[in-house]
């Protein structure tokens, strides 16, 4: 017991340690995590022979991510989706893992394993890109959709990859015999570890009894998810104890891995299966709260485990090619990609992001290579030498994302960008940007029969415009020729609702100078977007959350015994009040100084502050209107 203690103590202690100070550096957590393990075993060598016995068990967290993964992906969703994840992200896969195959085949490794070797490595980091991009702000633009995209599918893939490999052990085969039933080669024994005889549903049938037993056992799961579930859930509602959701969650993951076993299929595969069935249940998200905590913690576990095991002897000894074979994986990807990205017209800056994002090995590499050695497809020397490399090539991707910055200030510069649409049109309202913002606005102006021209460099957001019956052009409003075809010479009023902040400024600042009569309606991200705005000659600036936030503020006051009218005159108040601040306050902001090191800046606000609360304090001391 006191071991277990200690070593729980050492695994916990090292992520914790590890993984928020991965997270600071712009890491991500899986090098969090196998730091940590190499912190515990090579280097410190506080953990020792149970590592191994430790992986097996936290490989159940691969299990469990599949499944919440299946309950991410609808059906009808993957069926829109079927062009990118089976013409992108499916040619990123085969052709990655071909040409990867290539060249394990040229380091004289026989062909079974050097198609295990390509699959391996054709698998990029979901963990790190996903992240990497939610962080950046990346995850909106059309190369970022497109990296999800191909990361889906390889998450996807991971689960036929998981059921190929095992065919591609050529020293124990599997064999049929003369009366059709299956037997295995003397000696294979991947799966009990030495513990005695492993269950099985179909040791000893015929060919044809094994094929009936495996599409039952699936089609056991599928009718479970689809007619089982509610009354269970209902079932378990009654106990009115809310562990006992976390333990039905268990369950439902745990029972189906375990029948798919029985029937010789990856445990991963009938998560999965599950996770699809279940994603259009209301249940979906009860499951996915649930399970979230294991799956991070399990996972995190294989992490560091696969850290802990890293041979660094090796590491030491043959630095210099192990780098060249990483550097060479992360060319040959990047290569392919590039080829993929210019093919399905990916351009500017998005077709860089979509090649160096995504030109590593990921996470789903460690899962893979501890199954292939497992199941005796990989020799354990060309595993730790396998596992080296992507463990590099995933320390790489921070220096491919600091080269993609590089090469999109360079295009940017050089003014590269999308090729526009020929604006053919013109009207008396101008609309840059057609976000969450500048629908709502178009859709009122066209509603009340006043004509728009509607600009976007996002090429899906426009095809979806269109789609409904909105007409718009892409091109970059923030260029002026795009301005001055979409007719910024004769419009009457021009609305700014662009993402990017810097580009909405600039436009505001070149259309008050081309056009001083023109009037402009600005989208603010915050306050201090609103100064620079005001002083680039907006003529009215909305903050994207003031209206919103005030309205909630009001009903916040009706709940607190406010009538609805001295509810809403307290809005009315603090709504006027905080204009005119705003623009006192943008008097006095200056963007050279810090708002909290500008003392002019400080006592306004504290003046205004002050006065806005005298001025709610006298509305309620009016007499009530009946």
């Amino acid at each position: 017991m006191e071991s277990f203690l200690y070593q729980a103590s050492i695994y916990l202690a090292a992520a914790v340690i590890a993984v928020p100070l991965a997270s600071r550096l712009g890491l991500g957590s899986v090098l969090g995590y196998l730091a940590a393990g190499i912190a515990i075993g090579p280097v410190l060598g506080l953990v020792g022979a149970e590592t191994e016995d430790l992986q097996h068990f936290a490989e159940f967290g691969v299990v469990v991510m599949l499944f919440l993964i299946g309950l991410e992906l609808e059906p009808r969703a993957l069926w829109d989706m079927r062009h990118k994840l089976l013409g992108l992200g499916g040619l990123q896969i085969v052709l990655s893992a071909l040409a990867l195959m290539g060249v394990a085949m040229a380091y004289n490794q026989p062909w079974g394993i050097a198609l295990a070797i390509g699959l391996t490595l054709s698998l990029s980091s979901t963990a790190i890109v996903l992240q990497t991009l939610s962080e950046k702000g990346l995850m909106q633009t059309s190369g970022g959709r497109s990296v999800f995209s191909v990361l889906l599918t390889q998450d996807i893939a991971v689960i036929p990859i998981l059921a190929f490999l095992p065919l591609l052990v050529v020293t124990l085969p599997v064999q049929i015999t003369g009366d059709g039933s299956i037997t295995r080669a003397v000696g294979e024994d991947h799966g009990d570890h030495g513990h005695g005889a492993t269950m099985s549903l179909v040791e000893g049938l015929p060919a044809w009894g094994v094929t009936l037993v495996t599409i039952g056992a699936v089609i056991a799961v599928i009718l479970a998810g689809v007619f089982l579930t509610r009354p269970v859930f209902r079932f378990i509602h009654a106990a009115h104890l809310r562990e006992m959701y976390t333990a039905l969650a268990l369950l439902i993951v745990v029972s189906i891995s375990f029948l798919m076993m029985l029937v010789g299929l990856s445990p991963a595969l009938g998560a999965f299966l599950a996770g699809v069935v279940l994603a259009s249940s209301e249940f979906r998200h009860e499951l996915e709260s649930d399970l979230e905590p294991f799956k991070g913690l399990l996972l995190g576990l294989f992490f560091i485990t696969v850290g802990a095991g890293i041979n660094f002897d090796l590491l030491f000894r043959d630095w210099p090619a192990l780098l060249s074979m990483a550097i060479l994986v992360i060319g040959i990807k990047g290569f392919l990609l590039y080829l993929l990205a210019v093919s399905f017209k990916i351009r500017g800056r998005d077709r860089w992001l979509f090649t160096l994002g995504l030109a590593q090995a990921g996470e789903f590499g460690f899962v893979l290579v501890a199954f292939s050695v497992g199941q005796g497809v990989i020799p354990q020397g060309v595993a730790e030498t396998l596992l080296l490399v992507i463990a590099l090539t995933m320390l790489i991707t921070p220096l491919l994302f600091i080269l993609y910055e590089l090469q999109s200030r360079r295009i940017a510069k050089r003014g590269v960008e999308i090729e526009a649409d020929e604006i053919d049109e013109d009207g008396p309202v101008i609309i840059a940007g057609i976000g969450r913002f500048g629908q709502i606005v178009n859709r009122l102006l066209q509603g009340s029969g006043f004509k728009t021209v509607v600009l976007d460099h996002d090429m899906e957001t426009i095809a979806l415009m269109r789609r409904f019956g909105f007409k718009g052009f892409l091109g970059d409003p923030s260029r002026p020729d795009i301005l001055h075809a979409a007719g910024l010479d004769s419009a009457h009023i021009l609305v700014v609702a662009l993402d990017d902040k810097d580009a909405s400024t600039r436009l505001v600042a070149y259309a008050r100078k081309t056009r001083p009569d023109i009037h402009i309606i600005a989208r603010a991200y915050d306050r201090v977007h609103v100064y620079r705005l005001y002083q680039a000659g907006a003529n009215d600036i909305v903050r994207e959350m003031f209206d919103g936030s005030l309205r909630a503020g009001r009903y916040a006051l009706e709940n607190l015994g406010l009538t609805e009218y001295e509810a809403a005159e307290a809005e009315r108040v603090f709504y006027a009040h905080d204009r005119d601040a705003v623009r006192q306050l943008a008097e006095v902001w200056d963007p050279n100084i810090p708002a909290s090191k500008n003392d002019a800046y400080v006592e306004r606000a504290k003046s205004l502050e002050k006065s806005l609360e005298a001025a709610l304090s006298a509305r309620q001391e009016q007499p009530k209107r009946a």
